[in-house]
């Protein structure tokens, strides 16, 4: 048995139960009426594995599923989204370990993505910072870079085209795009060097 502490809305159509002074999970308001769920009454054991084997699992997954409809997630991503639906965590982690096993979350595909996608626009720290907000490690980052990044000089020269940098700029323009690319995250030395290499190209 289990007693429920009390009950709050977590959006119109779902509330959250509070069990022994913890947010359990939560639950639509028709399941709160059909398992007859209000606070200070007991929840049973029939009725929580119910809940905790049959109804939510199912509903995790699906709920995972359809966010990952629309675009590619990182397992950190889904994992928030699933704790921000009030799922517990062992259904969460249960949930993604489905989805990398059948690879609906492959963090170290979506790296490799990323990296072929922006590597000719941003800086590497610029990438590496992004993934890493996203919760992919570190580890995984330098291996992708190290199979798949394009060289820094050919990203700083693709930017360097696209501002119409040239081999006749002003000093002052030379100066302040310089800023402007080591804010980004490039070293000030290859961008020296692409510059040079850009000039020669001219």
């Amino acid at each position: 048995m289990y007693l429920v502490d009390k009950t709050e809305p977590l959006d119109s159509r779902r509330t959250v139960i509070w069990l022994d002074g913890e947010a359990a999970f939560a639950l639509y308001n028709g399941e709160m009426r059909r398992f007859h769920i209000e606070e200070g009454a007991k929840l049973t054991e029939e009725v929580y594995e119910t809940v905790m084997t049959e109804i939510l699992p199912k509903r995790a997954r699906e709920r995972a599923l359809y966010y990952l409809k629309s675009q590619a997630r990182t397992e950190r991503e889904v994992w928030s989204k699933l704790r921000q639906g009030m799922y517990p965590d062992s259904i969460v982690q249960e949930t993604v370990l489905f989805l990398k096993r059948y690879h609906y979350i492959d963090d170290a595909e979506y790296a490799r993505n990323y990296i072929e996608t922006a590597g000719c626009r941003k800086s590497r720290r610029e990438i590496e910072q992004r993934l890493r907000n996203k919760g992919i490690e570190r580890e995984i980052i330098r291996e992708i870079f190290a199979e798949t990044a394009p060289p820094a000089e050919e990203t700083l020269k693709r930017i360097l085209k696209k501002r119409h940098y040239s081999a006749d700029a002003s000093e002052e323009e030379t100066r302040k795009t310089i800023g402007y690319l080591m804010r980004r995250g490039f070293g000030y030395e290859e961008i020296r060097r692409a510059m040079f290499e850009m000039h020669n190209d001219a």
